[in-house]
């Protein structure tokens, strides 16, 4: 029996969340960039949380937050863009979309693991405001 790579890995990883198993394969980028994430709780209360996102591919947004999210919970992401050699001034990336998969954390602090399926559409603004 023939597994590709990724295939392999992800039966092998139990850190791979299941949504980021299937589909078309799609590049993904493990990084750590500043976000505000802004929805509603599991409580249905307005929350606002700054995090890192740890990975992010066309389709998906991978953070922690402290805030309990439930699956199909809609959230705003507000990420910094830093300046580069290629971009010449910072850049705020507004994303939307809905959580598919939540994991409690192991760590001491109580944060879950968040995947977001993300929209379609996005919106840049340069960024003169504080970091998110």
């Amino acid at each position: 029996m023939l597994l590709d790579m990724d295939m392999a890995k992800s039966l092998h990883d139990p850190s791979t969340p299941p949504a980021a198993r299937t589909g078309k394969r799609e590049r993904s980028f493990e990084l750590s960039l500043p976000a505000l994430v802004k929805g509603l709780d599991a409580s249905g209360r307005k929350f606002e949380e700054r995090t890192s996102v740890c990975g992010i591919s066309a389709q998906e947004a991978q953070f922690r937050l402290k805030a309990r999210l439930g699956i199909d919970t809609r959230v705003t992401l507000f990420l910094d863009i830093p300046r580069t050699l290629i971009l010449e001034s910072p850049l705020r990336m507004v994303l939307s979309g809905a959580v598919v998969y939540v994991r409690l954390e192991d760590t001491g602090d109580k944060s879950q693991f968040i995947v977001v399926r993300l929209d379609r559409g996005f919106r840049l603004h340069p960024n003169s405001l504080p970091p998110a």
